[in-house]
């Protein structure tokens, strides 16, 4: 099962390698804030405020810690004596692309339209195999796959309306648990996705998800 967010180290909370630049650390740093923020698709509805504010706590704690030459030398060090980070990466500083969780742009691009959710809602009702895989007891990636493919919307649509990451998006769809991010970003996710495609309700089908990624990841 892929961590607690209270388990996650700095790194882990902005999804960034240990040698990032700062620029990349930035970069993470207001993706995530854009996304837990008030009003947001994976915020909205989807975390109780308490738990929303402890993550973006926790984000905000991270991003001064890691943003700080010096704060971050301690902090490696003290990931170091507790065996979470390897010496060699620490001293590794090769540039590299951003790997933020979300997928945030800071360039203008096209925007695929999600299609109209009366639309949605009517297929939804309409097919035999969507209505088989919400009638299951347990929920998984491919059944989401599947829905998704039944009602015409491209993984990119989701991407777009949600700004969560498409390899992210893709593991959760093939059940690669090993590849999720940390769980309390998981929940949230897998329910931005479900509130994409009109499926209902979010609360119940989510949880037969996380039930799902919990006991595969016991495998």
């Amino acid at each position: 099962m892929p961590k607690d967010f209270t388990q996650l180290n700095y790194y882990e909370v902005l999804d960034i390698k240990p040698d990032a630049v700062a620029f990349e650390i930035r970069h993470a740093y207001n993706a995530a804030l854009q996304v837990y923020q008030p009003g947001s698709l994976a915020s909205y509805s989807f975390f109780p405020e308490d738990e929303r504010q402890d993550i973006l706590s926790l984000v905000e704690t991270a991003y001064r810690t890691l943003i700080s030459d010096q704060a971050r030398k301690d902090y490696n060090e003290e990931l170091i004596r507790r065996g979470e980070l390897d010496v060699r990466k620490e001293a590794t500083s090769t540039a590299k692309k951003p790997v933020s969780i979300f997928n945030i742009s800071r360039n203008p691009v096209a925007k695929v339209a999600l299609t109209n959710n009366e639309t949605l809602k009517n297929k939804i009702n309409q097919s035999q195999l969507i209505g088989d895989i919400l009638a299951q007891n347990e929920l998984c990636g491919a059944d989401l796959k599947k829905i998704r493919t039944e009602l015409g919307v491209l993984i990119e649509q989701i991407a777009q309306e949600t700004k969560i990451r498409h390899d992210h998006l893709r593991s959760m769809e093939e059940d690669h648990v090993a590849r999720l991010p940390a769980a309390v970003f998981l929940k949230g996710f897998v329910k931005s996705y479900l509130k994409c495609l009109c499926l209902e309700p979010v609360e119940a089908l989510s949880t037969r998800y996380m039930d799902t990624v919990a006991r595969l990841s016991q495998k």
